[in-house]
């Protein structure tokens, strides 16, 4: 039977933390910049985690399940 292959996508994109949890990047910070606020800017720069629902299909692509 052949190796089961992680999603090269996500594996690119998704990051577990040693809890187990899902880190990602946030959207909306590569580009058009100018007319978004200093402090939205700033809190687009900082990871943030995975919602709950979206977890499952997340895991599973990285073959976690």
């Amino acid at each position: 039977m052949p190796k089961m292959k992680t999603n090269s996508s996500a594996k690119k994109r998704f990051k577990v933390t040693a809890s187990g949890k899902i880190k990602r990047k946030h959207a909306f910070k590569s580009h058009i910049l100018t007319k978004k606020s200093k402090k939205r800017k700033k809190r687009l720069t900082k990871p943030g985690l995975v919602h709950k629902a979206d977890e499952n299909n997340i895991k599973h692509c990285l073959r976690l399940k």
